[in-house]
């Protein structure tokens, strides 16, 4: 029986009888609590006599008139599909249902404010959920038209994809609460996953701009009691810079009549693309201090989600095989206008910090993919949103650009729009505009670069004369066995000389040179007979996707001087180079934590230090060999607290080392300064004690033994919010005893009525390293018996959180590694997407057991 999954093959027959013409989807959202009811009524061609299916995921169908006649439901309704047999030519069936609000993120979620007891409502549909909503054709390639009309509260905001119609009163029917009917008009063609609803007593700020369609309104929503944090005027700049950009850029105007931006509470995601009706996590309404790190990245979302208004919303994958049609496009996109129409120019240093590194990890997973997937199914494409389809698509298409020329690439971006604006896409589609313009065969290229898995190693090997002349220069090419794929660069050389002494040391680039490499050496004659560097930088300026290693001379010159570049870009390659060989095996961890720390002071890009703070925290508590792990922790934990009393009062660093400081705080751990801090008692200059400073020195106390479950139900009581019990439950979950460890279990595993975010939250605390190995050692068989039913939460997002959050992977032990091995090895019949959860929890504790082997090899005394 097929569940609520759809096959490739079922969506090519269905899309072959099938052609959708219009969709009138009514909803009453005042019934009760619980469920709403959903009425569609959709116009659609077919195959004379043929039949298909219609998909809704609820709690009920009440009626099914097809073409005047009525249909049983108890006959037609069955595994989340509407029979319809029996076609026209020309068809109208309507489908009276009732809906179900979830509390997963999935389909019409609903939320009560804490704080006023507000009901807020909104819908989250990609990949399969707009038929939790309504029924509907569920497939992107089948495109209609949309009319909302909405029955809600009358003092509620109603927004969904065209523009907002003034509501209509109803009558009173006795219950207090006065309703009113919002009737939106069609919108364009598009698929049903970009649909939206988003309802309840939301604030909102109201903008204009102008765009080459004309005036197009804008709004930005969040919760009334978020509105005090809403800076407005940031993120309206932030959209009017990325509107003229990419216009500019795709020579198309802006697709839709509007353009809102809400924030929404109990958010899986960062933010999704719905047209003209964009949801945002609440995590960017920042009602603390937070990095700026934080402030670029909710800028790059807001620019990603805007680039999807074409990429995604105007032309639209034919299937989710293609779903980086979409989001490596709108990743390379955004990351382009955000260094060239925002304050953040360094925002390539950012992708090459983070995205890349995430990239870089899934790409060595045994999981990995090509950029252009195999989809066999939504169960597949719902494990698929990851740094591969969009973190390597993107830094794919940045060497793109490198190949072609930007000129040449833009303008086959423009053609490719111009000639499928409205319509459903595949890669051949784009292939075809980009080698019209830049004359290139792309179709080798394509096979190499996107359709094969696996990340390449470059290598540069130098020889030299007497006299340190160049005499020969090769760059070397390796990849992995199982992915064997060599593939051509288009990349730059930088040649790096030491200027100055002491502490005004420093590397200067004296030269750069571009080659285009391929197989597995490349002469590079470029450098023959220039006197050697004190540093060669390969993949100089990150043109290209792959792992970089230095000759011996350079990454000596790179260790002695971990500060030495000038500029955030090369530190940040040579930084990515040394996490890259600790991952492999062939740096030591706490070598590798020297040199970060060394590096930290004065370090000034935001990302990078958080990139760095975070990478620290990974080796210390996966690759460091066990037995020196607990001197390590205690050597760095007091160098966090040293590095943020060293920083700039109330700069970025600061809050972010405090932070750190706190996250590799363990069971133990004297907290009398924290507490400190936390009552006020101490001050560090600069340090603001918000409230999310409040919940992080408390979080540490409560993760060293010494906040008990008192002391965190008093600090929620200071400030009742959702997301103040968010930080509670996480608090409740970090203390280091097994009594806690089995309470966190049973609220978010056993039990089934925790809402998505307290999963997430009592999970991350759950998780939390530097516990005792005997108190997480009992969950490794709890975790491979939980497998058996976790399927029954019958929701993707609640089951990943579950699956990825109660993973106890703090132990990154070799009796965790065997454990899981043997879970896949007896359950080759278990779901695919459920064992790939598993192993991309198994993979990484492979990997950490070789690290620490390898960090066992250095002496006590650790690099600096």
């Amino acid at each position: 029986m097929p569940g609520t999954n759809l096959t490739r093959d079922e969506a090519t027959t269905r899309s072959a009888l099938v052609t959708v013409d219009t969709y009138d989807v009514e909803l009453d959202l005042t019934t009760d609590e619980r469920t709403f009811a959903t009425t569609s009524t959709i116009t659609f061609t077919a195959t004379d006599g043929a039949e298909t299916f219609v998909d809704f995921v609820g709690e009920s169908v009440e009626e099914i008139i097809l073409n005047g006649e009525s249909l049983d439901p108890a006959t037609q309704f069955a595994d989340s599909r509407i029979a319809l047999p029996g076609l026209r030519e020309q068809n109208t069936v309507t489908i009276r249902a009732t809906g179900r609000y979830t509390n997963t993120g999935e389909g019409l979620h609903r939320f009560v404010d804490p704080v006023d007891q507000e009901v807020y409502l909104y819908s989250q549909f990609e990949v399969p959920d707009s038929r939790r909503m309504y029924p509907v054709f569920e497939q992107p390639d089948l495109k209609a038209t949309f009319r909302f009309t909405v029955t809600a509260p009358a003092h509620w905001q109603v927004v969904s994809n065209s523009p907002t119609p003034e509501p209509e009163p109803l009558e009173g029917d006795g219950s207090g609460t006065a309703t009113a009917v919002w009737r939106f008009a069609p919108t364009q063609r598009m698929s049903s996953y970009i649909t939206a609803l988003v309802a309840g007593p939301y604030d909102v700020v109201r903008d204009t701009l102008t765009s080459r369609r004309g005036e197009v309104p804008l709004g930005i929503f969040c919760r009334k009691s978020l509105s005090p944090y809403l800076d407005a005027d940031n993120l309206f700049d932030i959209t009017k810079r990325g509107f003229a950009f990419f216009e500019e850029e795709f020579d198309q105007p802006y697709p839709f009549e509007k353009y809102d931006q809400l924030f929404t509470p109990e958010y899986n995601m960062g933010a999704m693309e719905n047209a003209g009706c964009v949801t945002f996590n609440e995590v960017y309404v920042f009602r603390s201090k937070v990095p700026q790190a934080l402030v670029e990245r909710r800028a790059l979302t807001v620019l990603h989600e805007l680039a999807h208004m074409w990429f995604g919303n105007l032309v639209t994958m034919k299937w989710w095989n293609d779903l980086w049609l979409n989001e490596s496009f709108a990743e390379w996109a955004s990351t382009t206008c955000q260094a060239e129409a925002t304050q953040w120019t360094d925002a390539w240093t950012t992708f090459a910090s983070m995205e890349k590194d995430w990239a870089y990890r899934e790409d060595q997973l045994s999981t990995t993919h090509p950029i252009v997937a195999e989809i066999r199914d939504l169960r597949d494409v719902e494990v698929n949103f990851d740094g591969i389809t969009y973190a390597k698509g993107a830094s794919v298409l940045k060497q793109l650009v490198a190949y072609v020329g930007r000129e040449a690439f833009r303008d086959g971006l423009r053609a490719y729009f111009a000639k499928h604006a409205w319509g459903n896409t595949t890669l051949d589609d784009l292939l075809d505009e980009l080698e019209r313009t830049s004359g290139r065969d792309l179709r080798t290229w394509s096979a190499r670069w996107l359709q094969t898995a696996g990340v390449n190693t470059l290598r540069p090997v130098v020889e030299t004369d007497d006299a340190g002349t160049i005499t020969s220069a090769v760059i070397e090419q390796s990849a992995a066995p199982e992915y064997p794929t060599l593939r051509p660069h288009r990349l730059a050389i930088g040649l790096y000389a030491v200027r100055g002494s002491g502490e005004s040391a420093h590397l200067e680039r004296v030269d750069r040179i571009e080659v285009d490499v391929d197989g597995a050496r490349t002469e590079v004659p470029a450098l023959v007979g220039k006197s050697r560097p004190d540093l060669l930088l390969v993949n100089d300026d990150d043109l290209t996707y792959a792992k970089i290693r230095f000759d011996e001379p350079s990454l000596r010159t790179a260790l002695a001087h971990p500060r030495g570049f000038t500029s955030s870009l090369p530190r940040a390659l040579f930084l990515g180079s040394a996490w890259d060989m600790t991952r492999d095996g062939e740096l030591g961890a706490r070598a590798f934590i020297d040199v970060v720390l060394a590096s930290l002071p004065g370090e000034s890009d935001s990302t990078l230090l958080r990139t760095l703070i975070q990478q620290v925290q990974t080796a210390l508590f996966s690759y460091v060999d066990p037995t020196r792990r607990e001197a390590t922790r205690v050597r760095v934990r007091d160098a966090f607290w040293d590095l943020a009393a060293q920083a700039e009062p109330g700069g970025d660093a600061q809050l972010q080392l405090v932070t750190a400081a706190c996250a590799v705080t363990a069971a133990g751990d004297d907290t009398a300064y924290a507490a400190a801090l936390l009552d006020g008692s101490q001050t560090l200059p600069g340090l603001d004690v918000d409230f999310e400073m409040r919940w992080t020195l408390l979080t540490a106390m409560a993760a060293a033994g010494n906040a008990d479950a008192a002391a965190i139900e008093a600090e929620r009581e200071r400030e009742d919010t959702a997301t103040g019990r968010e930080r509670a439950a996480r608090a409740r979950a970090s203390r280091p005893t097994a009594a806690a460890k089995a309470e966190a279990w049973e609220a978010a595993v056993v039990a089934n009525d925790l809402p998505n975010a307290m999963i997430v939250a009592t999970g991350l605390g759950f998780a939390r390293p530097g516990v005792a190995d005997e108190v997480m050692v009992p969950f490794i068989e709890r975790y491979h018996d939980m497998l058996a039913t976790v399927e029954q939460k019958g929701s993707h997002a609640i089951l990943e959180a579950v699956v990825q959050g109660f993973y106890p992977r703090a132990l990154a032990s070799r009796e965790l590694l065997e454990a899981s091995d043997a879970w896949l090895a007896e359950h080759t019949d278990a779901e695919d997407s459920l064992r790939r959860l598993v192993t991309e929890n198994r993979d990484p504790i492979e990997r950490a057991l070789a690290a620490q082997a390898r960090d066992a090899e250095d002496p006590d005394v650790t690099a600096a």
